[in-house]
């Protein structure tokens, strides 16, 4: 899954790709690099970040999934955890609701998923993107964010949402320290086991510069990501969600061919 943020304010890449031309063309190099599907957020969920309304919301994402839509047949996925903006992203040709929060945003997610029948990914989040990093505690990490995300799975399908539309994000990043992230990592196949899809996310993220100091710029952070993204696909995960997909395609295509030599 490659990442088109269309934000002024993403902890990556926020403000990069402000036009709409910029964004699509963007999106079909990253189907160029090999990715599978692209995934279009008009509003950051980095820690501390200020909400965006929903018409900014709206305007910023829709003309990038229409451009997209024009020129590529493939899966497009909205970020956002707006109804709104979700029945208007599908409308426009997305595929994909990614909610980050679970659909838990407004009382009426649960029912606008049902009714979309398209894809949704329910995602790991506690708190918010302002407050979420505010010291975050666990007794059993993997424990409570998959128990947490089977709930939220059964909510979905008791409003309606087809179980094989459900996909599972642990949330890598969101209200977890830099070693709940990693033993999520880890321990991955844990969640995988619980009968849905995983979509991981871990690219270019904070607990990167927690190994390496040196990091402290989000575009220095690629060989930690690869690592990260490999070790998520050994442990089970089916959709990567990645800024850099040459690499990341590269680099699992290396490890596919290691592992076809080993006993």
């Amino acid at each position: 899954m490659g990442i088109v943020n269309v934000t002024p304010d993403s902890f990556s890449d926020g403000g990069r790709l402000a036009t709409v031309d910029a964004a699509v063309a963007h999106g079909l190099t990253l189907v160029e690099q090999g990715a599978d599907l692209l995934d279009i957020g008009g509003e950051s969920t980095r820690p501390g970040a200020d909400p965006a309304s929903e018409a900014e919301e709206i305007a910023r994402v829709i003309p990038v999934i229409e451009g997209l839509r024009d020129a590529w047949s493939g899966p497009l996925s909205v970020d956002t955890m707006k109804p709104a903006v979700a029945r208007t992203a599908v409308a426009a040709g997305a595929t994909m609701w990614n909610d980050v929060t679970a659909l838990g945003h407004t009382p009426e997610s649960l029912e606008t998923a049902a009714r979309l029948g398209c894809d949704i990914v329910l995602m790991h989040m506690r708190g918010e993107p302002r407050t979420m990093q505010a010291d975050p505690r666990y007794g059993d990490v993997i424990a409570e964010v998959s128990d947490w995300l089977l709930a939220r799975a059964e909510a979905a399908m008791a409003a309606g949402v087809a179980r094989e539309r459900i996909w599972l994000d642990p949330g890598v990043g969101f209200g977890k320290t830099p070693d709940h992230n990693l033993v999520l990592t880890a321990r991955l196949g844990e969640l995988a086991a619980r009968g849905f899809p995983v979509l991981y996310g871990a690219s270019r993220k904070r607990t990167i510069q927690s190994i390496d100091p040196t990091a402290t710029d989000p575009a220095d952070r690629l060989g930690g990501s690869l690592a990260l993204a490999l070790a998520a696909a050994r442990n089970g995960a089916a959709i990567l969600r990645v800024h850099d997909v040459r690499e990341t395609v590269q680099a699992l295509a290396v490890q596919a061919a290691i592992r076809r030599w080993e006993g």
